[in-house]
């Protein structure tokens, strides 16, 4: 991946920040977009670390004025786009689906929805004046399966799964290669934070018997924007031990 440049939106933390190390290490330039300065500075530091350059970029994914910022900041510093992991995201109060208030769900849907619309937009619209590119949507469990008490966030989720397929049919083509990942429960810093009963209840009740673990998610994020996934478009990959097969 030397030469190359990637996007990384959520960027600061978890599925994000485990991508971006990943491909660091193969060579990959980053832009790392968070609305974490923080955070967002700190993988960045982890990147540079690895020998690579990388830039943070402040942004909220759901205003199309930030979306257009963090692209323009991309190509004024690397020239190109190559890589885009399409991937911040927020998950909702956890309250059932007709007690979700409407501007719960507006904001769920500004960041989930039209942030990863705009993004692939403004992304891939780059990508298409130099030949192409990869991309990888973060969709989840909840966007194959329902998600009770999350029917915002699994709403979204089922969305990201259509645009990334029908991009996939009509751009291929043209060289914009695209999958979705659908990850389930992960050991990210929110599950950790949470008692310890939970935890084991919730890694109990995957297949595998225990939760996911951030950096493998950023290892199959890695590999579907690395040419050795070439021949993979318009696939949805669970990484979810086992989870959506119940």
């Amino acid at each position: 991946m030397k030469n190359k440049t990637a996007i990384i939106t959520g960027g600061g933390s978890g599925f994000g920040r485990e991508a971006a190390l990943k491909l660091a290490q193969k060579g990959a330039n980053i832009t790392i977009v968070d609305l974490s300065e923080q955070t967002g500075q700190e993988t960045v530091q982890l990147c540079k670390d690895l020998g690579v350059d990388a830039i943070f970029v402040q942004a909220d994914v759901g205003k199309v004025e930030d979306v257009k910022k963090y692209v323009a900041e991309t190509i004024n510093h690397f020239g190109k786009i190559d890589m885009f992991f399409n991937n911040a995201g927020i998950s909702g109060s956890g309250v059932r689906t007709l007690e979700c208030s409407e501007e719960e769900f507006d904001a769920i849907v500004n960041v989930n929805l039209k942030g990863a619309f705009y993004g692939l937009k403004y992304v891939a619209n780059e990508m298409l004046k130099t030949g192409g590119g990869s991309i990888v949507n973060t969709a989840s469990l909840g966007g194959v399966v329902g998600m009770p008490t999350l029917g915002a966030y699994s709403a979204t989720k089922h969305a990201v799964i259509g645009l990334t397929k029908t991009i996939a049919g009509e751009y291929g083509k043209e060289n914009i290669r695209i999958n979705a990942i659908a990850p389930g429960t992960n050991e990210t810093p929110m599950v950790k934070a949470f008692p310890p009963d939970a935890i084991k209840a919730m890694g109990d009740a995957v297949p595998m018997g225990r939760l996911g673990q951030p950096h493998e998610v950023g290892n199959v994020v890695a590999f579907l924007l690395s040419d050795e996934a070439s021949y993979i478009h318009g696939a949805v990959i669970s990484i979810d031990g086992g989870s959506a097969a119940l």
